[in-house]
């Protein structure tokens, strides 16, 4: 079976594809003009040639014999995916990403009567489709690699919980055993570290989404980047000490003057300490660096820890990434540290870089910012420390909160405080509540049941008795779109779940009323 000159011209007729036929000795006898478009050559320099004088790589490819079985009357397929092309030919400026055109070939006996009288090779453009095709392959491949990493974080994340519920609840237990108060003030104690380090894990997450979505405004002034590094420093020294961790500090005597948000810088120095302490086994060394590189400031921290695979260099600051998830080297944390870091270094023109020399051979990190113009400024104020002691002025206060427990135990707490409390726990109580106990300070839920309390703070503030009320938003809501539209309903702060009870008293210490 085979084609036939009638059908060739046919085919040169209504299709978009090259035509190229031979006699039996290969001598190149047509040559169409789609040949002429894209293999640059007429019509009249290839015709009367020999096929392997003009593609000499049919022979150095070996697919001379396709042409071979085609004159013993058989037809060859050559597709894309094992043989990329027959006949080279440049592909133009398209973005494909290819140089040469992706063919599918049909090598086919030409038929003169019964007999093979030669070759017709036919010759498709894939180029787009294929590009098409490894596109959408890489799209697939990027969604699966996407859909892995969210299991592997939605596990992470539910291991990251449950340890520190286990110690809460087991403290729990404590306190309803024991009558010794030392006992019950340690298990108390534990709680509040582990509460603690819930939340901070949550706010880690909020604080990723904000970023990504450029919700976070950095307090951008001239700053010393040596307080950062001291800030951060005191901040992790804990963390190093409690490894015993040998720990070097070296800073210049000169300022390191940047256009820089300090919590932020502080922030990213101290999450590089931090790690530099996880990953380090008891006993190891750090080494914290701050230096003047002609225009930049650079921070190294170094470690003789764990170590980074080479694969993982570039992958550590991607989002949910950890370097080693064995469970006998397991540090916890969601991966997502190194991720912000890189982050808000973005957001300060500045860069982040790791090097190591693989495994169990330690790491490095290397931060680079740009240095401010002027070298003359004032210095940055430290950070000065907040008071633990709650300020107490006691007040008449309604919790609105549809969770029983969580209006009952904050309740309690503002009770014990000094407080006088009453709790409802839908919207339309606490309008009913209010507009008879006539509290100084509503702390309302805002999904809730019946009455939600974007609503009931609405109406609350429509009550001449209502407009001098003082209204928290207590919720678990906490995207900068859920604290605007608090704040434009009427209430006068959002705060979300858990409550910090030092901020809470702080600001109801400065707000006695609307």
């Amino acid at each position: 079976m085979g084609f036939t000159l009638g059908l060739v011209k046919e085919l040169d007729a209504v299709g978009d594809w090259g035509l190229l036929t031979t006699d039996a000795r290969l001598t190149i006898t047509g040559w169409n003009r789609w040949l002429e478009r894209h293999a640059g050559m007429a019509a009249g320099a290839v015709i009367g040639r020999k096929l392997y004088e003009v593609f000499p790589a049919l022979l150095t490819r070996k697919l001379d014999r396709y042409y071979q079985q085609a004159l013993g009357g058989q037809i060859a397929i050559l597709s894309q995916r094992f043989h990329k092309y027959v006949l080279p030919m440049s592909v133009g400026a398209g973005g494909t990403g290819f140089v040469q055109m992706q063919q599918t070939t049909r090598i086919v006996p030409l038929l003169n009567g019964e007999e093979v009288s030669g070759t017709v090779t036919v010759i498709e453009d894939v180029t787009e489709r294929i590009a098409y095709e490894t596109e959408l392959q890489e799209r697939v491949e990027a969604l699966r690699e996407a859909d892995r990493r969210k299991d592997e974080f939605l596990a992470t994340l539910a291991h990251e919980l449950r340890n520190p519920l286990a110690p809460i609840r087991n403290s729990l237990a404590i306190m309803s055993l024991t009558s010794d108060p030392a006992i019950a003030n340690r298990a108390r104690d534990l709680i509040d570290r582990q509460v603690v380090h819930m939340v901070r894990l949550v706010d880690d997450l909020m604080e990723v989404s904000r970023i990504t979505r450029g919700k976070v405004d950095l307090q951008k002034r001239r700053l010393d980047l040596r307080v950062a590094v001291e800030s951060a420093i005191e901040t992790s020294r804990p963390h190093i000490e409690a490894a015993n961790h040998a720990f070097k500090i070296t800073l210049p005597p000169e300022p390191l003057y940047i256009e820089g948000d300090l919590t932020r810088m502080a922030q990213i120095v101290a999450n590089l300490l931090n790690n530099a302490a996880k990953y380090t086994p008891a006993n190891g060394a750090i080494a914290i660096t701050a230096e003047r590189d002609g225009r930049q400031a650079t921070v190294r921290v170094e470690d003789n820890g764990l170590g980074i695979p080479p694969e993982m260099l570039t992958r550590v600051f991607d989002l949910f990434t950890q370097v080693d998830r064995h469970l006998e080297r397991a540090q916890g944390g969601l991966g997502i540290g190194l991720s912000l870091v890189r982050k808000l270094l973005d957001l300060h023109g500045g860069t982040i870089e790791a090097h190591s020399d693989g495994v169990g051979q330690g790491s490095a990190f290397t931060i680079r910012l740009p240095l401010a113009d002027d070298p003359l400024m004032p210095p940055a104020e430290s950070v000065k420390a907040v008071s633990p002691t709650l300020p107490i002025t006691p007040r008449s206060i309604l919790v609105v909160d549809d969770n029983l427990d969580s209006a009952t135990s904050l309740a309690t707490v503002l009770e014990l405080l000094g407080h006088n409390v009453r709790t409802v726990h839908d919207g339309l109580a606490a309008i009913s509540a209010a507009t008879e106990f006539r509290p100084h300070v509503i702390l309302m839920d805002i999904g809730m049941p019946g009455l939600n309390g974007y609503d009931a703070c609405l109406r609350i503030r429509s009550e001449p008795w209502g407009a001098d009320m003082v209204l928290v938003a207590l919720t678990g809501w906490g995207q900068d779109d859920d604290r605007r539209r608090a704040l434009e309903v009427g209430f006068d702060m959002h705060m979300v779940k858990p409550v910090d009870l030092l901020a809470l008293g702080e600001f109801l210490e400065n707000h006695p009323h609307r």
